[in-house]
């Protein structure tokens, strides 16, 4: 197995809760990180109609022959039974019991968190982060990044990307669409997600989606809703205070996997990217996502946001430091120019908490500049890493 960067916190938190909640997308590698890290624990997959029959049947029993702890996959196909979990926890009163996993974000952590308060911990685990990718002997050339992504089977197994993210979009469609939204018109819904997928990087604009879609606005906030729960894609919040009212207050689009969106797009060969019109939105997907999983990575929750105003003045990510606020700014060309520090500079004059500046792009050279840092996408863990060391508070995320 791949080493996976948010072991360390795994076993951290499971000595010193009676549960760790693992959530993330399907095929992110949660069993596999869960089951080797604990392979004293035994395992059990509610996704199996046997086990799932016998738990919802019968949940006293079915916890009684697991008195040593266990694993349990995909438990939000039975949520009764965080109940007696709960109970069970209680009666034993100690920590390291089970690990819990689940691919449905929403319904899970509100049964958890009706159920589980303060007894567990909540860790995300998307798929490989960049530096993981490379462990597996993946290419870091930023085009080959964008067109196979980072789901751990791809690069586990040398699958050819389009046809395992095809298999994958399929897949979801069939199982857990039909599970989580009763929709009856899948045609629509596939034309919505990739509609979706050609709007990575932008303001969410429901009217115009559904318009697109052939659907009403409350069907694509519906819809919406479910590629969130079902980690599909996230929506990053704008950088917003009362004090300035000329703030956009719609969230931005992203998917958890830039290779799944640009499959999606119709991107269907590598050698499409280079002038492909969208490749500079899915530079900036996977620039935005991975500095999402390096937080959840460490068991922190998001602090990610954008900051937009009416007259076009942007930063695409904001997000708070040791010593106040780090702006980053994204570009995927390979060329550094100095007008890239120019947005940073105009909203650091109007956010006096922002002490960090930083511009990602598509290059290979690092540069230190008076302005801000110059960094490749590559060495962007080691400007997070230097960032989080300054930190004070590494508490993880504790469901309460």
């Amino acid at each position: 197995m791949i080493k996976r960067d948010i072991q360390a916190c795994l076993v951290k938190l499971f000595k010193q809760y009676p549960f760790v909640t693992v959530t993330g997308p399907r095929q992110s590698g949660k069993t596999t990180l869960c089951r080797t890290t604990f392979p004293h624990l035994k395992y059990i997959n509610l996704e199996a109609p046997d086990q799932r029959e016998f738990a919802e049947s019968d949940p006293r029993g079915f916890l009684s022959r697991l008195g040593g702890g266990a694993i349990l996959d995909e438990v939000q196909r039975v949520p009764e039974l965080l109940s007696y979990l709960q109970v069970f926890a209680d009666e034993h009163g100690q920590n390291s019991f089970f690990i819990l996993t689940g691919s449905e974000h929403f319904h899970l952590s509100d049964a958890i968190s009706q159920s589980l308060a303060g007894r567990t911990a909540l860790l995300q685990l998307l798929p490989f982060s960049l530096a993981e990718r490379q462990r597996a002997g993946a290419s870091v050339a930023v085009d080959d990044i964008l067109y196979s992504g980072f789901y751990p089977r791809i690069h586990d197994q040398s699958l050819e990307p389009r046809q395992a993210l095809g298999d994958y979009f399929e897949t979801y469609v069939e199982r857990d669409v039909r599970r989580l939204g009763e929709i009856r018109n899948l045609s629509s819904f596939r034309r919505f997600v990739r509609l979706c997928a050609g709007r990575v990087g932008q303001l969410a604009n429901l009217s115009s989606l559904g318009a697109d879609a052939g659907v009403s606005h409350t069907t694509a906030r519906h819809w919406l809703t479910i590629l969130e729960a079902s980690y599909i894609i996230f929506q990053l919040p704008p950088f917003y205070t009362t004090v300035r009212k000329r703030l956009v207050k719609s969230p931005k689009l992203y998917f958890y996997d830039v290779g799944l969106a640009s499959y999606l797009m119709g991107i269907e060969y590598l050698g499409q990217l280079a002038t492909h019109p969208l490749r500079g939105p899915l530079f900036e997907n996977a620039v935005v996502v991975e500095v999402l999983k390096h937080r959840f990575n460490r068991g922190h929750r998001s602090n990610l946001c954008f900051f937009r105003d009416s007259r076009g003045l942007e930063c695409d990510l904001l997000f708070e430091t040791g010593q106040g606020m780090g702006a980053i700014e994204i570009k995927s060309s390979a060329t550094m120019t100095t007008d890239y520090f120019r947005s940073l500079n105009l909203i650091a004059e109007l956010i006096p908490e922002i002490s960090a500046k930083a511009v990602v792009y598509g290059g290979t050279e690092r540069q230190s500049r008076s302005e801000g840092e110059v960094v490749p996408f590559v060495d962007l863990c080691e400007i997070l890493e230097r960032l989080e060391g300054k930190r004070g508070n590494r508490n993880p995320r504790k469901i309460s």
